[in-house]
């Protein structure tokens, strides 16, 4: 287990999900790839209001130098494709664009694996602070777009890492 995964996020906790899986298409990594070196890679299970789930490829974020970088300087993200920031303990977290070529979604997760927030279509290069609501222990980032045209909404689960 990676440090600062919480444990209750790496189980399953819908099958009925899980019969509904959409899967990832195989993904080219994240453009340009060398920034990204030394970042761990994972599946990701996010169920969406509607009981289906989605499987994404993302980049661990961990350590304090990997997520002071999370995804500056990357040029494409494929639609399947994020980042994932582990934080431990659970905090208020605010997070920027500087640096950060590509509009994101951000989804703030609590320990349980609920989605607390959503920052949607986030600013690319903008040093304006997007804050949790409440304390969380993960964030998700992915392609600025994806929660509208997956239906993900607050209240919906990340349910498995791997």
């Amino acid at each position: 287990m990676q440090p600062g995964r919480a444990d209750p996020v790496r189980r399953w906790r819908s099958a009925a999900c899980a019969i509904g899986l959409t899967a990832a298409a195989a993904v080219s990594a994240a453009q340009p790839t060398r920034y990204l070196t030394g970042f761990a890679t994972a599946t990701a299970i996010i169920e969406t209001s509607a009981l289906r789930c989605i499987a994404l490829d993302v980049f661990i974020a961990d350590s304090n130098a990997q997520r002071s970088q999370g995804l500056m300087r990357i040029e494409r993200l494929e639609e399947f494709e994020g980042m994932l920031f582990f934080f431990n303990p659970p905090a208020l977290i605010a997070m920027w664009m500087k640096n950060t070529y590509i509009p994101l979604d951000m989804f703030f997760i609590r320990d349980d694996g609920s989605i607390a927030a959503i920052a949607e279509r986030t600013t690319p290069m903008s040093t304006a602070r997007i804050a949790s609501p409440v304390p969380v222990s993960m964030v998700l980032e992915l392609n600025a777009g994806f929660a509208a045209s997956k239906s993900l909404r607050v209240g919906n689960r990340l349910l498995a890492v791997d």
